[in-house]
């Protein structure tokens, strides 16, 4: 294997994290934010891009750093290696409720799609890059599904979802129409595109957007059922304060024509 080896548990239910047991001289990589908890004897350091190229010039790890910017992420990654002579215990925690997942990319392909913000932790080697979508449809009308995080390599990975996460493996042609946010991930065989929803009453009243992505097999597809878009909207639309008329039938018909 070109990547480092990692053993990993997951625990919790709605709220998990990842313990990674690291051997000497392994390593992982995870994004700012998302460590836990540490054993002594782990060594902790920030760098450029992704870790993965550690003989590449400056110019290399300013490009791959430059191209996580377009993701929304950090500048930076951070890498967790094991210096002492005995095994050793790092811990990665989901930034909301939901589900991590393991993903071995030896077994899949060797390359995941995934939302820009999914991404936690991986065994070091790991390529973390940008994935466009190439059709003009799905580039202007994607919404969280234009630019996507690509993972390659042979190694583990982990990556977060909101909710309950749903694995779904499709055949050759077949094809699952999901909400543009509810996408984790994907196999990269999979072809993703972004259809309209037919009809002008399903477009102004169905509540669901004017879009929905299709991906199409072979290859296995992660989906999630509360993308935190989703959530924080809801949120934002509680935050804003109650109607005087709350309880009413005028509350009712103002919740009716919000989509509540």
């Amino acid at each position: 294997m070109k990547n480092h080896e990692i053993d990993y548990k997951i625990f919790g239910e709605e709220l998990q994290c990842v313990e990674i047991e690291l051997d000497p001289q392994e390593a992982v990589i995870a994004e700012p934010g998302s460590f836990m908890m540490m054993t002594d004897g782990i060594d902790m350091e920030t760098m450029f891009g992704d870790g993965s190229k550690q003989q590449s010039s400056f110019m290399d790890k300013l490009f791959t750093a430059g191209k996580r910017l377009l993701t929304g992420e950090s500048l930076f990654m951070t890498v967790y290696s094991n210096s002492s002579s005995q095994k050793k215990q790092v811990t990665f925690a989901g930034p909301y409720t939901g589900k991590i997942i393991p993903m071995n990319l030896k077994e899949l392909g060797e390359k995941i799609i995934c939302q820009k913000d999914s991404f936690l932790c991986a065994a070091k080697g790991v390529s973390i890059g940008i994935e466009f979508q190439k059709k003009l449809g799905t580039g202007l009308f994607g919404g969280e599904g234009f630019i996507m995080q690509k993972l390659e390599g042979d190694g583990m990975a982990f990556v977060h979802s909101g909710g309950y996460v749903v694995e779904k493996t499709l055949q050759a042609g077949e094809r699952l129409k999901i909400d543009t946010g509810c996408v984790v991930a994907f196999t990269g065989t999979v072809n993703y595109d972004i259809q309209f929803v037919k009809g002008v009453k399903n477009a102004i009243f169905g509540g669901e957007g004017l879009f929905y992505a299709t991906l199409t097999g072979p290859g296995k597809v992660w989906v999630q059922s509360l993308p935190i878009s989703r959530l924080a909207g809801r949120i934002l639309s509680y935050g804003r304060g109650s109607r005087k008329e709350e309880g009413s039938i005028l509350g009712g018909l103002g919740n009716l024509i919000d989509g509540d």
